[in-house]
């Protein structure tokens, strides 16, 4: 383990009923700005009790943000806190729309001449507006962490960024706001998690007993609950469970005082940047071929994870390590998640073209830095 500080702000508020503590939650006299994206919260009640929650405060609302939230949208919203004079946000909806409203908190403040140099330059965040959320997907764990990720469509970019000034200052999860979700979400939401999790465990070794420790048990767990949601998709504990995966999947315990991946995320950024392909599904796509081009640097951490999560005995290194690969692989497709890259029309033009954005930035990706575009082109060669 290397040297290290750690820091998480985030009040949870976990349960049935929760969204009622809103007007306890919000600061007093706040002049608030809701965020929310295409509307799902006005079929499932949350928008209701949302509203019924705020009834004592000025509101503002703010709605049509989008799954891979776009920086024109999230700059209309930031004039509005400009001439409105906000002075707190609430997301309400999935991690795109808590995403956007971290942006929207950020870019507000934004003292330079471009808030989207955030992205692209890694500008500083100097300040933002307090913002909160009420969060109705589990998947990204934004709602306990500072990242954000947000695409521009004029140039086919989707870019992270992390500030400890975006913290949410409190999450509310009523995993009862899940129930209405259709399959493919909450099938893309587990391979979220699940991937999240493995850019934090899946690196060269680190002797960080209790991360990997913590990174099992999630990976563990996943496993074991995730066909329960399908069979039975209105049971409490179940979406509970879940839900509190997704949180702690990316909330900074698994990787204190370690070094990260992330180049998976990197690549499959890009991929939905050029073909829509949602995140999850563009994640599961990309980590087998990642597994097999990187098989050397990472291939004791693969086998670790084949024996301890997926109870791989074969003794053979090399045969275990694609043994692992191949039950990742079934697990995303116990989910209904078919991750080749004809089901998405990732071709010969698409693999170039990211291979070429990632290049063209100078990246240097992975736990080891060894990744740029000639190497992102040969993972998603070696692709299903």
């Amino acid at each position: 383990m290397n040297n290290f500080e750690f820091f998480n702000p985030v009040k949870i508020v976990f349960g049935q009923g929760q969204i009622a503590k809103l007007a306890e939650l919000v600061p007093t006299g706040a002049k608030v700005l809701t965020t929310y994206g295409g509307g799902s919260i006005f079929k499932n009640g949350v928008y209701d009790q949302v509203k019924a929650a705020l009834a004592g405060f000025e509101v503002v609302e703010f709605g049509g943000i989008e799954p891979n939230p776009q920086y024109s949208t999230l700059m209309k919203a930031v004039e509005i806190v400009k001439t409105q004079n906000i002075d707190f946000l609430l997301a309400v909806g999935g991690g795109s729309t808590l995403d956007g409203t971290k942006f929207i908190a950020a870019a507000a403040k934004y003292e330079g001449a471009d808030p989207w140099d955030i992205l692209a330059k890694a500008a500083p965040v100097e300040d933002a507006l307090p913002l909160a959320d009420v969060i109705t997907l589990p998947a990204t764990g934004s709602e306990m962490n500072g990242f954000a990720v947000i695409s521009r469509k004029e140039t086919d970019e989707k870019l992270a960024f992390y500030s400890t000034k975006v913290y949410p200052r409190f999450s509310i999860i009523d995993p009862t706001t899940t129930f209405s979700l259709p399959p493919r979400q909450v099938a893309n939401g587990i391979a979220d998690t699940f991937v999240h999790v493995v850019e934090q465990y899946v690196t060269h070794p680190q002797e960080a007993t209790l991360q990997d420790r913590q990174a099992e048990a999630l990976l563990l767990a996943l496993v074991e609950e995730a066909p329960k949601v399908f069979a039975r998709p209105n049971d409490y504990n179940v979406r509970a469970n879940l839900f509190w995966m997704a949180t702690q999947g990316l909330n900074g315990w698994l990787n204190v005082g370690t070094v990260q991946c992330w180049a998976i995320h990197a690549i499959g950024h890009e991929l939905t940047a050029q073909t829509g392909v949602d995140h999850g599904r563009s994640l599961a796509l990309v980590l087998p071929g990642m597994w097999r081009s990187q098989r050397k640097e990472k291939g004791e951490k693969i086998v670790q994870l084949g024996r301890r999560v997926f109870g791989i005995a074969e003794p053979d290194f090399e045969k275990a390590l694609d043994l692992t690969i191949e039950a990742t692989i079934a697990f995303f497709k116990s989910l209904g998640i078919d991750a080749t890259r004809e089901a998405y029309g990732v071709d010969e033009t698409v693999c170039r073209a990211v291979a070429k954005m990632i290049g063209d930035r100078g990246a240097k990706l992975g736990d080891r830095g060894n990744i740029d575009g000639d190497k992102v082109y040969e993972i998603l060669q070696l692709c299903d």
